[in-house]
């Protein structure tokens, strides 16, 4: 996150922080399609023909 605040763009001076929940998205997805296919992807984009 950026430690300082812009007045032009955020008034209040709040950060935003919910960027940092699509970190982990990524993860879960590949970790869904293990569970789902027994394959374990290691790279994104997961691409079908890595699935199949």
């Amino acid at each position: 996150m950026v430690p300082e605040t812009d007045d032009r763009v955020n008034p209040l001076g709040i950060q935003g922080v919910g960027e940092i929940g699509i970190v982990g998205m990524n993860a879960a997805i590949a970790n869904a399609v293990w569970h789902a296919t027994s394959r374990r992807i290691r790279r994104l984009p997961i691409r079908i023909e890595e699935l199949l």
